[in-house]
């Protein structure tokens, strides 16, 4: 009873199987012949991260403000600032990123204020060599060349609230302003004398 039981599941596992190649025989393959054919990657998917430049001066968006580097779970980032004697502006002397480590969380992305740095959807970069993995800022700016970008649109700042008053603290008194001399009322019943 046992055996006739397993021959019958093997058969019955054997036709659903077949059912699916036949349902799937006519219809155009989906698989793509990788090294000749790629699929197209998602804007937002997370490959290689990148730095990004201005399309029309071609200078760095990276002021150095370590923002990115402090975000970094795994401290894949590191910055040296260096500042430029003619305008006093910060720029990343040395800008690398150690894709050994790094976890493609895109937190450096969320944290850059000035839309310098973006996870692309790169990526073929294996290499036989981990030192090789360590991209330097020249490299990753050569990377973000052709990346479309667009600048985040931030929020006009609120204006600021009012300091509250501490409720320890005694109430000023409201001065009273002098109040406006009235006219004496006349009551309902009294005559007015003539002039």
């Amino acid at each position: 009873m046992r055996v006739a039981r397993q021959v019958w599941s093997g058969v019955y596992n054997l036709i659903l199987g077949l059912v699916t190649v036949f349902k799937h025989l006519g219809h155009k393959a989906i698989t793509l012949q990788y090294p000749d054919e790629r699929m197209p990657m998602f804007e937002r998917s997370r490959g290689v991260v990148v730095l990004l430049s201005d399309p029309e001066t071609g200078k760095l968006n990276c002021t150095a403000c370590l923002l990115c580097a402090r975000a970094c779970p795994v401290s894949a980032i590191s910055i040296v600032q260096g500042t430029d004697p003619d305008t006093g502006k910060r720029y990343p002397e040395k800008f690398e990123i150690d894709n050994t480590i790094c976890a493609f969380c895109g937190l450096c992305e969320e944290a850059c204020n000035f839309d310098a740095i973006k996870l692309t959807g790169k990526y073929e970069f294996s290499v036989y060599d981990q030192k090789l993995l360590q991209y330097d800022r020249d490299f990753l700016q050569e990377l973000g060349r052709g990346v479309p970008y667009e600048k985040r649109k931030r929020p006009a700042p609120k204006a600021k609230a009012a300091p509250k008053a501490d409720p320890t603290s005694p109430k000023p008194e409201k001065p009273t302003s002098p109040k406006p001399e009235e006219s004496p009322k006349e009551s309902p019943g009294e005559d007015k004398p003539e002039a």
